[in-house]
């Protein structure tokens, strides 16, 4: 028996190749690009506004590195004390960080500074907050189900250390409002049991503020953090791609298709669109709309603290258990401890985890094992909708809470008043939203029964021959039914392996 080699002829030895076809052919017999084209470049992505939430992630978290590239150039991260001599004339003669400095610096004298601090800062907001909406956007459809438990926890991971990733780069600049979040984050150190103290030194280089706090934030946010979160970006992107996207039920949609555009050229030219789209929002938004004037709070003093001081939304849920937690102290065996503020920081990241384990809970609970692929409407499933709806409104409860001086200022309201009402409301609340939003979803589950049973009222009337006043009803058509009805009826989606 002989065997025959496998034998390919290159593009260049084609007659009458052109020089481009040479090159690409070059390449590929390098690193199959055309094979790996040939498999994805005509992938079909689902054609629904929804699926956009994830793309305004990935380019705010461009707009992020590429600006951030940017303010690199330009900032000190030393807590040297310098005497400020620049444009901005009120604080001039002060005393204050190089952080600082640097800081004023970019923002009068650096041509473009200004406006690329503010892009950085209000891209991060942005960044978080479509992480946020496009977590719960997949909570509320199910698209977390087998097989994307894992992306759903590498989703989540992105999310949890942007909340981080934010929190070193607000405090970067060592001003007044910054200073005061270190300090409420000293406190929360120092509540720990028997290590507080060591952890409080350990990151702060000695007794707080210490002198190596900004350059080691700087070396997390820099490196260490956006390293991790560009990994998991890409790993996150890839295995969308593997497990192919989800779509909502429609007519010749199942388990094992997708029906929409091709990536190349039609979903490629709306993704470039819309990059140019979300960096010319945020850029618009920088511009016209002033955030973190680090110039009007000054330098960080320990002896001094911010009116008012607010952190970023996405952290103001954190200061929010703080503030409305009594201050309750207990002590035992000669330690005390400040249950005011350890409670507070030990919920905090439970109410994170809780989204983060919520799939395998889900699974276990209701014994579903089932790829899935069709994603749920939020009215079908009723208990996990209310749920979520619970859980947003304890987000907001305590983000309120996190403003509670702000709040009783702006109401003319005692801040005991507000404080006890953010209490009250912290259990009472999210018990409610559950129980309303799931009697909602279980009504509009019975609307959708009478559709499929009635058809759509016409407003037309008629009278039948016995005196018989009626409302005539038009029969809904095949894709309308098939929508309304696919949960349903599963195993007609899934078509058989051929």
């Amino acid at each position: 028996m002989t065997a025959t080699p496998e034998t390919s002829t290159p593009a260049s030895s084609t007659p009458g190749a052109s020089r481009g076809e040479r090159v690409a052919d070059w390449f590929d017999g390098r690193l199959g690009i055309h094979t790996l084209g040939k498999q994805y470049l005509r992938k079909v992505f689902p054609d629904h506004w929804s699926f956009l939430l994830g793309e305004i992630c990935l380019y705010s978290f461009v707009v992020l590195i590429l600006t951030g590239i940017y303010l690199t150039l330009f900032f000190h991260p030393s807590m040297n004390e310098v005497t400020y001599h620049g444009s901005y004339v009120p604080l001039n003669g002060i005393r204050m960080s190089d952080a600082y400095a640097s800081t004023l610096h970019l923002s009068f004298d650096v041509r473009g500074g200004l406006l690329v601090r503010q892009l950085h800062h209000w891209a991060a907001l942005v960044f978080i907050a479509a992480m946020l909406t496009h977590m719960m956007r997949h909570f509320f459809t199910g698209s977390f189900r087998k097989p994307r438990e894992l992306n759903w926890l590498f989703g989540w991971t992105l999310l949890f250390l942007g909340l981080f990733e934010g929190l070193f780069g607000y405090s970067l600049p060592d001003d007044l409002l910054s200073g005061t979040g270190m300090r409420f984050v000293d406190g929360a150190l120092l509540s720990v049991p028997i290590v507080g103290t060591y952890l409080s030194m350990f990151l702060f280089g000695g007794e707080y503020p210490g002198h190596d706090i900004v350059s080691r934030f700087y070396s997390l946010h820099v490196l260490l953090i956006p390293g991790v979160m560009a990994a998991l970006v890409v790993v996150h992107v890839l295995l969308v791609v593997y497990h192919k996207h989800t779509q909502f039920a429609g007519p010749g949609r199942t388990e094992r298709n997708v029906v929409g555009a091709p990536f190349m050229p039609v979903y490629l030219a709306k993704a470039g669109g819309f990059f140019f789209l979300v960096f010319g929002a945020l850029t618009a938004l920088a511009a016209v709309a002033s955030i973190n004037p680090v110039w009007s709070y000054g330098p960080y003093r320990a002896d001094q603290v911010s009116t008012g001081a607010q952190p970023d939304w996405y952290l103001g849920f954190a200061e929010g258990l703080v503030r409305v937690m009594p201050g309750w102290e207990v002590t035992f065996w000669g330690h005390t401890l400040v249950l005011g503020v350890l409670i507070p920081i030990v919920v905090f990241p439970l109410l994170l985890v809780l989204i983060g384990v919520y799939p395998f809970l889900e699974s276990w609970r209701t014994g579903d094992k089932r790829e899935h692929h069709l994603l749920d409407r939020p009215r079908n499933r009723p208990t996990r909708t209310g749920i979520g709806v619970a859980w947003i409104s304890l987000y907001l409860i305590l983000l309120a809470g996190g403003g509670n001086d702000i709040v009783a200022t702006r109401l003319h309201l005692s801040i005991n008043t507000v404080t006890w009402a953010v209490r009250v409301a912290v259990f009472v609340v999210p018990a409610a939203a559950f129980v309303v939003t799931r009697r909602i979803c279980l009504g509009l589950q019975l609307r959708d029964a009478e559709l499929v049973l009635h058809g759509r009222e016409t407003g037309v009337i008629k009278r039948l021959p016995h005196g018989e006043y009626v409302e005539l009803h038009r029969p809904l058509d095949q894709a309308e039914l098939h929508t309304l009805t696919a949960h349903k009826r599963p195993r007609e989606l899934v078509e058989r392996e051929p």
